[in-house]
C-alpha cells in the first residue's frame, strides 16, 4: 500500500514538528510538505522532502479576476494533488481544520489522489496547544455556509465538524502531535508526545554574556495595547542595560515587520535557520522576550546558568482567565521568570 503524509505548515515551530514526524513517525510514507506562510519559505530545506511548494492564502493572494478567491481554492487542490502523486492512504497534517484553506484538502484530496483512506493530524502550535477552542455558535453556522461551494464546485465539500475548532474531536482526526513538556487538553487516546524538537546547546564556545532577545508581534497581533507594547521595548531595554551585558541579539519574528521589540543597541539577526536551532548552536547569558514560544524552547536548550525572562504578562491580553492561568503555570513551571513591565530588576 502507497501512502503519502502531507504537511500544511504555517510558522517554523510547526515546520520543525513535521521534519520529525515525517522521521520518526511516518517514515515509510511520501512526505509532501505544504507551507501557506511566506515567513516559512526560508527555513524550509526542499531536498528534506519528496515534494514541497509554497501555497498561496487564497483570501489573502487571490487569483486575478472574478472569483479569484474561489478559483485559487481550486487551484491549490489541484496543485497539491499534483505533489502528492497517486496514493493508496493519505495523512494530512495541520494545525487547525476549521480554516477553509485546509479543510476542503479533507474531501477533495483523497478523490483527486485515488486514496482509499484518509486521516487527519494535528500538529503542536506552541503555546496555542495548551489549550482548547470550541466552535462558537457562529462558526459552527459558519461551517455550513462554506457547504455551499460544494454546489458550485462539487470538489469544495466542507467537512464540518464540532468541538474544538482545530479539529481535535473530529471522526477525520485520529492523532494529535504535542510538544513535550506543555499541558493540553485533548483526548488522551488521540494524543502522541514528540521528543524535544531541538536538543541541548552544542555549542563550546567561550561567548561572552550575550543576550537574545526574541521579538514577538504583540500589538500587531492584538496581545498588547500600542501604549503597553512602547514599555514593553523600553523595559526589556532598561533591565539589559542593568545586567550589563556586552552584547544584544534580536531575532525578529517573521509576523513582526515594525519590530516592535527592536533597539538600535541591539544587532540584528539575519539567518534563515530557525530561532530554535539558532540557539541550538549559540550560547547566550539571558534569552528574554514576551509570551513566545520560544523562551519555552530556550529553557530546554540551555542549563540554569541562561536566565529566560517573560516581560509584561500583567499586560498581556488573554481570550480568558483559564487560558491566563494555564500559560502562567506551564512557564513557570518550565522555568521561565515573568518580570511585570515595572519594578524588574
Amino acid at each position: 500500500m502507497t501512502r503519502c503524509a502531507v504537511y500544511f505548515v504555517a510558522s517554523p515551530l510547526q515546520y520543525l514538528a513535521a521534519r520529525q514526524i515525517a522521521a520518526r513517525h511516518e517514515a515509510d510514507a511520501r512526505q509532501v510538505l505544504v507551507w501557506y506562510k511566506p515567513g516559512v519559505g526560508p527555513v524550509v530545506v526542499a531536498s528534506d522532502w519528496d515534494a514541497a511548494a509554497y501555497m498561496p492564502w487564497p483570501r489573502i493572494e487571490p487569483l486575478p479576476g472574478a472569483f479569484g478567491a474561489h478559483r485559487r481554492l481550486l487551484a491549490n487542490l489541484r496543485e497539491v494533488a499534483a505533489l502528492v502523486g497517486r496514493c493508496d492512504e493519505l495523512h494530512l497534517h495541520s494545525a487547525v481544520f476549521d480554516t477553509e484553506a485546509i479543510n476542503y484538502f479533507l474531501h477533495a484530496l483523497p478523490r483527486l489522489c485515488g486514496a482509499r483512506t484518509m486521516h487527519a493530524r494535528i500538529l503542536p502550535d506552541g503555546v496555542i496547544s495548551m489549550r482548547r477552542y470550541p466552535l462558537s455558535g457562529g462558526k459552527r453556522l459558519l461551517q455550513h455556509l462554506r457547504r455551499l461551494r460544494g454546489l458550485i464546485a462539487p470538489q469544495l465539500r466542507y467537512r464540518t465538524f464540532s468541538g474544538d475548532r482545530i479539529g481535535s474531536d473530529a471522526p477525520f482526526c485520529d492523532r494529535i502531535y504535542v510538544l513535550p513538556g506543555l499541558p493540553h487538553e485533548y483526548p488522551a487516546d488521540k494524543v502522541v508526545v514528540l521528543d524535544p524538537l531541538v536538543g541541548r546547546a552544542t555549542s563550546d564556545e567561550a561567548a561572552p554574556r550575550r543576550a537574545l532577545v526574541v521579538g514577538q508581534p504583540v500589538v500587531g497581533a492584538g496581545l498588547m495595547s500600542a501604549a503597553d507594547g512602547e514599555r514593553l521595548a523600553t523595559a526589556i531595554h532598561a533591565w539589559l542595560q542593568r545586567q550589563g551585558f556586552d552584547a544584544v541579539d534580536y531575532r525578529p519574528h517573521p509576523k513582526d515587520p515594525h519590530r516592535e521589540m527592536f533597539h538600535p543597541d541591539y544587532a540584528l539577526l539575519a539567518t534563515d535557520r530557525t530561532i530554535e536551532e539558532w540557539m541550538q548552536s549559540h550560547r547566550y547569558a539571558a534569552v528574554v522576550g514576551a509570551r513566545s514560544t520560544a523562551l519555552l524552547f530556550a529553557r530546554q536548550i540551555y542549563g540554569p546558568e541562561t536566565v529566560v525572562v517573560g516581560f509584561g504578562w500583567e499586560r498581556i491580553q488573554f481570550k480568558s482567565t483559564d487560558e491566563r492561568k494555564t500559560m502562567t503555570k506551564a512557564f513557570l513551571e518550565l522555568g521561565v521568570r515573568l518580570e511585570p513591565l515595572e519594578g524588574t530588576a
